[in-house]
């Protein structure tokens, strides 16, 4: 097991050694970018004293962006975040790290990378990279914040475009395509968005069956097909009238597609070789749509007081058949149905008031209710059953041994919060936080239960600029886990073949944790680029994970719950730089080494385990010929392999993916046409599964059968032609 003073001594240890290779020295801008922001205009003059580096519109010209994405690639270092339900919070959450001047965006669904994309590069006046934390930003707890200005100006229009190809490695060719448009009259502005994006997905799956001392008992070849197109309607709104700020988001996703299934089996027996065929047709409703606004008023005395809401709701419905014959037999049999709907539903108003203390000190004090639903049901019929046949489960026989397989769930939370930020020195802060929560969660249909919770969560983040571009940064929080309401009921089992369902448990509590975190950055010169090491622990109380559920000792059963205390340690090292001192001033060179270990005892095994993997190391390369208008890349990511095992009651399974390389080319032609083409999955990479299962249980520990298989994807090419105009 590596300690955390193993692990600091390691993460100073290569950040020092790549400083003193050559990294931090002073790397000489293009020609352009002397030209640009980071030249010495007034823009960046307070740079040193704020740690805010900004971009201006002229940095990016040369490279001919068409949205502000497009402006956010080249810049080195810097990596979008999501509030809310992205962010893996609850509620609002405190808003990711993506500001619209000044402004964060009031919603949960809509993605931070998604509102970039909807501001044409035109619109764009300069681009703000804020390390520090401040009181006068609207969210909290980033590294740093981006915060995108626009321009101002009376009245503007702009409509963008992209056409979108693909042709994916079964020839299989599809077309999408969105329509971008952008106005502003006065004090009003508004972003409309369409978009209709392919998602096919043609997916093999190759396995081999062996017994328990590794005699070959059979073979598999599976064809997945996810025949899927994307469609959703977006908008945001936004009004300032004096001290009146106002915004209104809403979104509208659809993305129904049939997902039929076949595979081939060979069994080798002692009568021969037998083949059969078992395939299966599933249809799936998915759709979503969300409402979000907020309203912000400012004081002369610089306090402002901002109302935010959010509502929203998410089906998942899908209705799955599986069919089996022998090759010898005309047609095929139902022999399986499962009817799966799941609705979610929230609905969120938080109200805050921030307001200075003194000259160095601010406060943010509010208030936030959340109501979350969720509507599920689950309905199984099989030939094997033994109750009268039913058309509610498509003509097969109901299977009445699937315990609270429709439930309603209903979390009412309210949440008081108060953020102090505290500027400490010229070259220190401290933003600490208290929130205390109280919920109460209730359950009818097959299991009827309420049941009350109250948290409190602190939090301490410090930063101290050890000189004017290096940063130390620690931060201490408390946190609690949004629940996965669909884990309180049955659910259908997606990810074996052999389970069709999984139980549900009434008693599952959120996960608390407590986190730990340090980080080292160092800024180098003349925008050369990021350099940072990070350490974190995090000390979980009650992990969440697969736990026995089993009532009938002949039928062994597992549900997710509250497994026990359990311990996580990771190490970030990234490097994010312009090769500068290669003659290559517009590449941008990233490199992010991964490392985790983990331990809890496992409920099943009653042995010390790690939780999910051991680590990763990714590479992105990107290079601009500005010249030709020629941009060309690359993204590689490889995992280290032998650490994600996932142990239930009558299996374990080690789940690897291989490496995975993606490639893309994009020219700007005829002065503002973007031409690019990109290569997915390049190498095919697969997803690998060792799977061995047991007669009983994984208790019991006799091997009855192993399960070795990979699936791919295999190779997509993309190509998009975007403009504006």
């Amino acid at each position: 097991m590596v300690s955390m003073k193993q692990l600091s001594r390691l993460s100073l240890f290569i950040l020092l050694v790549t400083t003193q290779n050559g990294l931090a020295q002073e790397i000489t801008p293009s020609p352009q970018q002397a030209a640009g922001a980071l030249a010495g205009t007034s823009a960046n003059a307070d740079e040193d004293a704020n740690s805010t580096v900004v971009y201006n519109a002229e940095f990016f010209a040369q490279y001919s962006p068409v949205t502000a994405k497009d402006m956010l690639d080249r810049i080195p270092g810097v990596s979008l975040r999501n509030g809310g339900r992205g962010g893996g919070g609850r509620g609002l959450g405190t808003g990711g790290n993506l500001l619209i001047n000044g402004q964060r965006i009031a919603g949960k669904d809509n993605s931070a990378s998604d509102q970039l994309e909807r501001i044409t590069a035109a619109e764009v006046e300069s681009i703000e990279i804020i390390r520090d934390t401040t009181g006068a930003l609207n969210v909290r707890g980033a590294s740093e914040v981006i915060n995108v200005i626009l321009v101002a100006v009376e009245s503007r229009s702009s409509t963008t475009i992209e056409l979108i190809n693909r042709l994916n490695h079964d020839g299989e060719f599809e077309t999408g395509g969105s329509v971008a448009w952008s106005q502003q009259i006065g004090n009003f502005q508004a972003l409309v968005n369409l978009r209709s994006r392919p998602n096919y997905e043609n997916r093999d799956n190759r396995e081999v069956r062996l017994g328990p001392d590794g005699e070959l008992l059979g073979t598999l070849f599976q064809t997945t097909i996810r025949d899927k197109d994307e469609h959703n309607f977006s908008t945001n709104l936004s009004y300032s009238l004096g001290p009146h700020r106002m915004q209104l988001n809403a979104l509208v996703s659809e993305g129904d597609h049939p997902r039929p299934v076949r595979r081939d089996f060979v069994d080798f027996t002692g009568a021969g070789v037998v083949n059969s065929i078992q395939e299966e047709q599933v249809e799936n409703e998915e759709n979503n749509w969300e409402v979000g606004g907020d309203y912000e008023f400012n004081f002369d005395n610089g306090s402002r007081l901002a109302v935010l809401f959010v509502a929203n709701n998410e089906i998942r419905n899908s209705v799955r058949e599986r069919f089996e014959a022998d090759p010898a037999e005309v047609g095929l049999s139902k022999n399986l149905f499962i009817d799966s709907r799941r609705e979610i539903s929230e609905s969120i108003v938080q109200t805050n008031y921030n307001f200075s203390l003194s000259e160095g000190q601010s406060l943010r004090v509010g208030f936030e209710r959340a109501d979350t639903q969720l509507n599920s049901s689950l309905l199984i019929g099989s030939s094997f059953g033994t109750e009268p046949l039913s058309e509610s489960v498509g003509g097969l026989s109901p299977l009445s041994s699937i315990s609270n397989s429709g439930t309603k769930v209903q979390e009412i939370r309210y949440e008081g919060f108060a953020f102090h930020n505290w500027t400490l020195s010229d070259r220190s802060s401290l933003e600490s936080s208290i929130v205390y929560e109280t919920s109460e969660i209730s359950q009818t249909g097959a299991v009827n239960k309420t049941r009350d919770f109250q948290y409190w969560r602190p939090s301490l983040d410090y930063r101290f600029n050890i000189t004017d571009n290096f940063r130390f940064r620690a931060t201490i929080e408390r946190s609690v886990s949004q629940l996965s309401f669909s884990s309180f009921a049955a659910t259908t089992n997606e990810d074996d073949r052999d389970l069709n369902a999984l139980a549900g448990n009434p008693e599952l509590e959120p996960q608390t944790s407590w986190n730990y975190e340090a980080e080292l950055e160092y800024r180098l010169p003349n925008d050369g680029g990021v350099l940072s090491s990070s350490i974190a622990h995090t000390d979980i109380d009650n992990y969440i994970g697969r736990i026995n559920a089993t009532v009938n000792p002949d039928q062994p059963l597992s549900a997710t719950g509250n497994v026990a205390p359990a311990k996580r340690w990771s190490m970030f090292n990234r490097a994010s730089i312009r090769l500068a001192r290669l003659s290559l001033p517009d590449a941008i060179l990233g490199v992010t080494i991964g490392l985790f270990d983990s331990e809890i005892i496992d409920p099943f095994l009653q042995t010390e385990q790690r939780l999910g993997g051991r680590g990763f190391v990714g590479i992105n390369f990107r290079h601009d010929i500005t010249p030709l208008g020629l941009s060309y890349g690359i993204d590689y990511s490889h995992s280290i392999w032998g650490g994600n095992y996932d142990i239930d009651i009558q299996t374990i399974t080690r789940n690897d993916r291989e490496r995975s390389l993606d490639l893309f080319v994009s020219k700007v032609w005829f002065d503002d046409w973007t031409f690019r083409l990109e290569s997915d999955n390049t190498l095919g990479a697969s997803r690998c599964r060792f799977r061995q299962r047991f007669d009983g249980t994984t208790i019991d520990g006799s091997l009855a059968l192993i399960q070795d298989s990979c699936s791919s994807r295999y190779r997509r090419l993309t190509l998009s032609v975007q403009t504006t105009f």
